[in-house]
């Protein structure tokens, strides 16, 4: 069915190369690679009671896949307990299936100067997901649109930062839920030529995802390569319902990748203490990745823990607290052990606007993040009120920070230059460096510079207007996208997506529920 529009898609080489000459190319980082050291809190003998822990909650207690006979049957094949719709997972029976699921892995973007590595020492940063609403100093908070939802890939685009496009950045409540999914997805193939993330609401939105995916890169590309991240939530505690596992299956089976993430609450969805939840963390992430390996084995997967903890007295969810920051160095490290990638952390607050308490819960996550070893950052931009909302001006303010978190990841140097001999001799003592010949070389690159936050004298700052951070990154939000410009792709490819969108909305009325 897809035939026509492929090989019409791969006539238009020329007119791409000849778009791209004449293209606006915005900087984007490369990926990180740390030269720093991970944290690791949990000693030996803690890290073994969580594994020991583990393996028993999945043989003894095990874990629910509702709704779905095909994975009881691959399940049972395989050697586990099957009592009904729980499954009883021998020990020792997922950590020798996980075996096949890669270290480390690429996924490429269409510009491969933009392809990211997964796994190892790098970190991939990428923005927030799933909002259903937006807020910004223009129009404060309401349901997010398409226009949003553009908006965000955009600046994700010309954020130098970030490395990925991300997927559901915010939900456009103005396009039907049974549809959205394709416009979401040809937003970031259109607008961004960085890597981007499929849909996972519903396994046939799985299933366009990877047609899209030939679409864009060509059938043969998608098979032999990774083109797609995908988020596949476990509905903690350790339940995997139909429509997640039915998505990843989907994925697993084209070699697409899938970061298989618990969603907890600690206190309300596991445990209060931190060495319980690391133990049902590490069930769920065992069984999860454990599974995607016998639909596919040797398909990419990353092992995710979002975790935060609870406001006993509100029931809300708090973060940047120390408890949570424990829980993703201790996943970290069982990660690291399990040899899988490591998807944690992001800008988390549950703050109502990008304030203080914005900035303290953000950076505490962000940092411990870095320091926990973390592969896969989403959320690492744009997040607000626990989740709730995407914000244009926070996501700008965190999208400057994340630089903060590439120049840590380079560690100190140690060579010549950075002794700065020649500087401590020629300056001696009682004098100033700013004129001497080592800071001349070196200032444009010696220090990280933020573009957002104000370090003018106090009167120039009155005279500008006295501008409040806030205020400070709604202009450059609004500087970035009179900036934007589309990177170039293929007009037949670009015409073939077009018409995949739209014979799949034509074939089924809308739905909004």
């Amino acid at each position: 069915m897809q035939e026509t529009p492929r090989r019409r898609a791969r006539g238009g080489g020329g007119a791409a190369r000849r778009a791209s000459r004449s293209a606006v190319s915005f900087e984007t980082a490369h990926f990180i690679e740390r030269k720093i050291p991970n944290l690791d809190i949990l000693h030996d003998e803690a890290l073994e009671i969580i594994e020991t822990n583990a393996e028993t909650v999945l043989e003894e207690i095990g874990v629910m896949f509702v709704e779905n006979p095909a994975a009881l049957d691959r399940w049972r094949a395989a050697g586990a307990d099957v009592q009904g719709e729980r499954v009883h997972i021998p020990r020792g029976l997922a950590r020798e299936l996980i075996k096949t699921a890669p270290s480390k892995f690429t996924q490429i973007a269409r510009n491969r100067a933009r392809d990211v590595e997964i796994g190892g020492n790098s970190l991939v940063l990428a923005p927030v997901y799933g909002p259903p609403f937006v807020h910004s100093l223009a129009d404060g908070r309401r349901y997010a649109t398409m226009a949003d939802f553009e908006a965000f890939v955009k600046l994700g685009y010309m954020s130098k930062w970030l490395h990925h496009s991300g997927g559901t950045v915010c939900e456009p409540t103005d396009v039907a839920v049974n549809k959205r999914h394709l416009d979401m997805l040809y937003a970031h193939m259109s607008l961004s030529d960085k890597p981007y993330m499929g849909s996972v609401t519903e396994p046939s939105r799985a299933a366009d995802s990877i047609e899209m995916s030939k679409i864009l890169f060509g059938a043969d590309v998608v098979d032999a390569n990774c083109v797609m991240t995908s988020l596949i939530n476990i509905n903690s505690p350790l339940t995997f319902d139909g429509v997640m596992m039915g998505a990843l299956e989907h994925y697993a089976a084209a070699g697409q990748a899938s970061i298989i993430s618990p969603f907890i609450v600690g206190g309300a969805m596991a445990p209060v203490s931190v060495l319980g939840t690391l133990t049902q963390v590490m069930a769920e992430g065992l069984a999860g990745v454990a599974y995607s390996q016998l639909i596919r084995a040797g398909s990419p997967a990353i092992f995710g823990a979002f975790v935060t903890s609870i406001d006993m007295n509100s029931g809300a969810p708090t973060f940047g607290t120390p408890e949570a920051a424990q829980i993703t160095y201790g996943a970290g490290q069982i990660a690291r052990r399990l040899g899988l990638p490591y998807r944690s952390g992001g800008s988390f607050n549950g703050s109502k606007l990008p304030d203080g308490q914005a900035g303290y819960e953000t950076a505490n996550s962000l940092n411990a993040a870095l320091l926990a070893g973390v592969n896969f950052m989403l959320h690492s931009c744009g997040w607000l009120e626990g989740g709730l909302v995407a914000s244009p001006e926070k996501f700008v303010m965190d999208a400057d920070q994340l630089g903060i978190l590439h120049k840590m990841a380079q560690g100190v140097a140690t060579d010549d230059n950075a002794q700065a001999m020649d500087a401590l001799r020629e300056v001696g003592p009682g004098g100033h460096f700013l004129g001497c010949a080592h800071t001349q070389a070196n200032y444009e690159s010696a220090f990280w510079r933020s573009g957002v936050l104000d370090y003018k004298p106090y009167e120039t700052w009155a005279e500008e207007g006295g501008r409040s951070t806030y205020e400070i990154a709604a202009a450059k939000v609004q500087r970035m996208l009179q900036d934007y410009q589309q990177p170039a792709l293929d007009p037949a490819i670009d015409e073939a997506l077009r018409a995949y969108v739209a014979q799949k909305k034509a074939a089924i009325p809308d739905a909004f529920i």
